[in-house]
């Protein structure tokens, strides 16, 4: 099974949440429009059918994503990146 770039998920998940935040404080349809598409996006990009589970699944691959990065920091350094230029 093919898994999100866990940086594409998390700049969807911040243009999600700024995008509700603003049609939160004034309601746009300009800003509805991308918010429907930020929220199709998702759904597809996550294999769901609702961007509710779309979030869950996304905060799940980044919390994996994260833990993976904090297993090979001891290993190569730091930062988890590799010390081979």
């Amino acid at each position: 099974m093919l898994v999100p770039d866990p940086k594409t998920v998390r700049i969807l998940l911040t243009r999600y949440a700024t995008l509700k935040i603003a049609q939160a404080e004034r309601e746009r349809a300009t800003a509805a429009r991308e918010l429907e598409d930020v929220s199709y996006t998702l759904c597809v990009l996550m294999g769901c059918t609702s961007v509710e589970d779309a979030i869950t699944k996304a905060d799940a691959l980044l919390l994996d994503a994260g833990r993976g990065r904090a297993d090979t920091a001891g290993k190569e350094g730091e930062t988890g990146l590799s010390l081979a230029v």
